[in-house]
């Protein structure tokens, strides 16, 4: 019969599997080519750029510029499909072990692991257009490594100080050396693959306030912790380190102040980009609605779960280093996602890893049938007929939801979203140059950029270079045509591209170019439209 272990080892290890499928699909993430195109050269617009600019993505697009001119685009999905699995690989693990422990040869064991996957299964389905290409993914990875790492070596470090051998005690004060050099190493690589870095320090900063209260609760006298603190602080000290400097520090305050809109200058990106919008917002404004009620309820869900799990009298107080960091970077984690919808990349996987190992669950009480008199063998034996039916019809609709995956596929003809970036446009436009000045959609502005670098760029996706009082002005083109015709002349802009069907802001502005004599429509396809000034 199988075992607990055996279904926790391979049902949750499943996880990762289905994270690297379902992440296969095109690049849909815009900002993927600017970081391409900045790979080659670092590319600024022809529009004012803010001051100082800190390339925090410097490591991250030198690598995804690797793996593209290995193999291009298909290769580059492949690669960031790997590292979606990579991630959930890494916040399951912990969980895994911890479950394992529990190596009881029963079919109950068995449901309470399959039932948990087929819940993570439709999640990732429903959500896999997230597992975009993006720096985040390897913030995860490296926060992934810390998840494992961090919590245990200060917990480390209190069993260490009991050690009555010497040699045994020489011997985990040089394996906690060797490992606080590697986490300093992986945070100087993570402070240039994105603005996130600042993660790694406070999770350290959590793992090390809890380890502190636990060898106070003891009432054990650690002569480390100076060393503790000092590991702490050169962790968050790491971006000094590099040529950047003190810039580079403090890169994670501007993305708050931007996140949050805490300053007048920075409303304007809180509230116009959505993605740095809160589930509740666009649930209110009639977007994304079922999506943006699955992250809310999620992120509900998430912190009930940590509640209890800080209640229970095996862990918080009673518990160890490693589980109560990990419960409360899941309440900072499901935070962070209320807070702006492009953080609930950073609650999925810590969610993943923390639901099993509740045992209070609903999920799990379903799954124990302790309802049932297991007193009579007859019972007994209806409580596993039902049992192994629920498992049955279980692994039936994952491979239902395998099923549509794969008929999802074929309707893939590209790697590249081309829905999204003019592919054919930019083709056409460097076939036929112009004499003045572009302008563009932002979110076209990376693609353009990095196949047709010779033509400068009005806007790209790097909103924290442009100041808010452009932004604006910006978006107001989509409001007020007659703004645009306004600072067209002004700016000697000779040439518009601009969407056509997924993002619908543009329409009155093309409308507006179309109707003008001024004006005329050089190319269009089923996406985009060129449109260029005449006389001009």
């Amino acid at each position: 019969m199988l075992t607990y272990q055996f279904a926790n080892k391979y049902c949750f290890g499943t996880v990762a599997i289905f994270a690297i499928l379902f992440a296969v699909f095109p690049l849909t993430d815009t900002d993927i080519w600017w970081h391409l195109a900045c790979a080659r050269e670092w590319v600024t617009t022809w529009t004012p750029v803010r001051e100082p600019v800190v390339n925090v993505h410097e490591y991250f697009q030198q690598i995804v510029a690797l793996v593209y001119n290995v193999g291009g685009s298909p290769l580059l999905v492949a690669f960031k499909a790997v590292l979606w699995g990579v991630v959930f690989a890494l916040f399951l693990w912990p969980s895994v072990r911890s479950l394992q422990k529990n190596d009881i040869a029963n079919t109950k064991g068995v449901k309470q692991s399959i039932m948990p996957l087929a819940l993570f299964a439709v999640l990732l389905f429903v959500f896999r257009f997230h597992l975009e290409m993006r720096p985040v993914v390897f913030s995860l990875v490296f926060l992934g490594i810390y998840w494992n790492v961090l919590p245990s070596f200060f917990e480390i470090s209190h069993s260490g100080m009991a050690l009555n051998c010497s040699d045994c005690f020489h011997k985990i004060y040089i394996s906690k050396f060797l490992v606080a050099l590697a986490l300093l190493v992986l945070q100087w690589v993570w402070c240039k693959c994105q603005g996130l870095y600042i993660l790694g320090p406070i999770f350290a900063s959590i793992a090390f306030g809890v380890g502190l209260f636990d060898s106070w609760k003891k009432e054990i006298c650690t002569k480390n912790t100076a060393l503790q603190v000092f590991f702490v602080i050169l962790l968050f000290a790491i971006p000094l380190m590099h040529r950047e400097g003190l810039n580079l520090f403090l890169y994670p305050f501007g993305l708050l102040n931007r996140l949050l809109g805490m300053s007048p200058s920075a409303v304007i990106f809180a509230s116009e980009i959505a993605e740095n919008r809160s589930p509740f917002t666009l649930l209110m404004v009639g977007e994304n609605v079922l999506e943006s009620m699955l992250m809310i309820v999620l992120c509900i869900i998430g912190l009930v779960v940590g509640v209890m799990k800080l209640r229970r009298p095996d862990s918080c107080v009673h518990g160890s280093i490693i589980e109560v960091t990990r419960t409360l970077w899941l309440f900072i984690a499901a935070i962070l996602a209320l807070i702006a919808e492009r953080n609930f990349v950073l609650f999925l996987p810590v969610f993943f890893a923390e639901f099993p190992d509740c045992k209070q669950t609903f999920l799990h009480r379903m799954a124990s049938l302790d309802l049932i008199p297991f007193g009579f063998k007859h019972f007994q034996l209806i409580s596993r007929i039902l049992t192994t039916k629920c498992c049955l019809l279980i692994v039936a609709f994952i491979a239902f939801l395998l099923g549509l995956w794969g008929k999802s596929l074929s309707s893939y003809d590209s790697s590249i979203a081309y829905q999204r970036v003019p592919v054919a446009a930019t083709e056409w436009m460097k076939n036929h140059p112009h004499q003045g000045r572009l302008f563009n959609d932002d979110r076209a502005g990376g693609y353009l950029a990095f196949v047709n670098p010779s033509d400068s760029i009005f806007i790209d996706g790097r909103f924290i270079l442009k100041t808010a009082d452009f932004f604006e002005r910006y978006l107001n083109y989509s409001e007020s045509p007659q703004l645009f015709f306004q600072d067209a002349d002004s700016l000697n802009i000779d040439r518009v591209v601009l969407p056509l069907r997924y993002y619908a802001r543009w329409y009155l502005l093309i409308s507006s170019l179309d109707s003008d004599e001024n004006w005329n429509v050089s190319y269009r396809d089923s996406f985009f439209v060129v449109i260029d000034r005449q006389n001009h």
